[in-house]
């Protein structure tokens, strides 16, 4: 009995997707929840799983292919699953006249049918636990294209035994730090003689002059970045001001409680908790910060949910810190940490990226000195952040060195007048240079 494979539910005001990628190829066996096809949407990739276990007998679609939420795009044959890898039984019976036991021939090796094709390509490895074919993501296939490793080699530790992005980067830092003596002693044996050195005929060099150029289609993702980051700019009137905040006490609280912190909740303390602790705490003085315009309607909200930018594979993402205001340093850590998580390994929800206030964007983990973040529409606010680096300023009349970061607040100026912008960034400031404001509301 065939079973369709629809196109799952993609989140509020999505309909549709672009089928990225094929995870599974006709007459392989999946399971029950198996991921079978990526879909891309607007704003994050999806996997497509298995409603039933068998065989996957129709593709529907092609790759690249626009296809609408509960559309069909696959067929799986439940009846087949026992049947699932092993040898027609035709087949079978026509190997066994044609080489009877006892032949001249060797028989093949056990597991041989479970092979991969020799057109396979990283998207397939096969595990060093059971004679399977495992599927990579493609969050996974990149990064083995990326640093050249072997997938086949590496054991997986996500779900199901499963690569990761993080294992591959692993694998890759292993494999530059140096080559084994037996691969080398191998590689060393099979080369060739002088003779069988000496090419018959020069190889051709290219010219100097030769240059090459590569043209790949958007994604999706990245499409619908440009769309929503152009109009924003279009449609609000944005400004940005700016302000540089002395990071010594933060420094110093993370010094003295990072064990303690660490050992009690399982969780890094970072920079993030404190400057999301500051945002809500600026916000109840500065309320338009925090609000939306809503055509000729200002719509003001007494909670803080922050979006953190975090780089992902196909672009930036922005999933949402709920009720950030209401959090604890920990609670915010822990989020933070999951999120990241999430991001690279590809598996950010619609949901989790959707109904923030208010962007912080850390533009100091990739070395930003100083920028003028977009707004995220239909936010009117976002805090820009960036590196932390000592420069010579002026305290109590003496030049010494601080640790100072620079802040960047683009705002809506519909919305928020100067002042208030100002207002809002000179609070943070004063928040992360004394963070006891923090614990005492003040």
């Amino acid at each position: 009995m065939a079973t369709d494979v629809q196109v799952p539910a993609l989140g509020e005001s999505i309909t549709e997707g672009t089928l990225a990628q094929w995870l599974k190829k006709p007459g392989e066996a999946v399971k029950a929840d198996e991921p079978i096809a990526s879909l891309e949407t607007d704003k994050v990739s999806v996997e497509v799983p298995s409603p039933v276990a068998g065989v996957l007998t129709e593709q529907l679609v092609e790759e690249g292919d626009n296809v609408a939420v509960g559309a069909v795009i696959a067929r799986i044959d439940e009846s087949a699953t026992a049947a699932a890898g092993a040898p027609a039984p035709a087949k079978a019976a026509a190997d066994a006249s044609t080489n009877p036991a006892g032949a001249g021939e060797n028989p093949a090796p056990r597991g041989s049918e479970h092979a991969p094709e020799p057109d396979s390509g990283p998207g397939e490895t096969s595990s060093a636990d059971d004679d399977h074919v495992t599927t990579l993501s493609p969050a996974v296939r990149r990064a083995v294209l990326e640093y050249h490793v072997d997938p086949t080699k590496i054991r997986g530790t996500g779900k199901d035994g499963r690569l990761t992005k993080d294992d591959v980067i692993a694998a890759a830092e292993t494999q530059k730090s140096g080559t084994p003596a037996k691969a080398g002693a191998e590689a060393e044996a099979k080369l060739p003689s002088p003779a069988e050195q000496q090419p018959s005929a020069p190889a051709a060099r290219p010219s100097p002059g030769d240059r090459k150029e590569e043209r790949v289609k958007m994604s999706r993702l990245r499409q619908t970045i440009a769309k929503r980051l152009k109009d924003a700019q279009n449609t609000a009137a944005m400004l940005t001001t700016f302000n540089d905040v002395d990071m010594t006490a933060v420094i110093e609280a993370r010094a003295r409680y990072k064990d303690l912190f660490e050992k009690k909740h399982g969780i890094r303390l970072g920079f993030m908790g404190f400057f999301v602790k500051a945002c809500a705490l600026a916000a109840k003085d500065v309320p338009s910060v925090n609000a939306s315009l809503d055509g000729d309607e200002i719509v003001y909200h007494d909670y803080l949910d922050v979006s953190v930018a975090v780089s992902a594979p196909k672009g930036l993402v922005v999933p949402v810190i709920r009720n950030a205001d209401s959090m604890s340093f920990a609670e915010i850590e822990k989020t933070i940490a999951a999120y990241g998580k999430k991001a690279k390994e590809g598996i950010l929800t619609v949901d989790e990226m959707q109904g923030g206030t208010f962007t912080i964007s850390n533009g100091g983990v990739f070395g930003s000195l100083l920028s003028t973040p977009i707004i995220n529409p239909p936010q009117s606010a976002v805090l820009g952040m960036h590196r932390i680096e000592e420069r010579p300023v002026v305290k109590d009349g003496a030049i010494v060195a601080r640790p100072m970061m620079y802040l960047a607040l683009s705002y809506d100026h519909r919305i928020i007048d100067g002042k208030e912008a100002v207002t809002f960034l000179v609070r943070v400031k004063e928040a992360i240079e004394d963070p006891t404001r923090i614990l005492i509301d003040l």
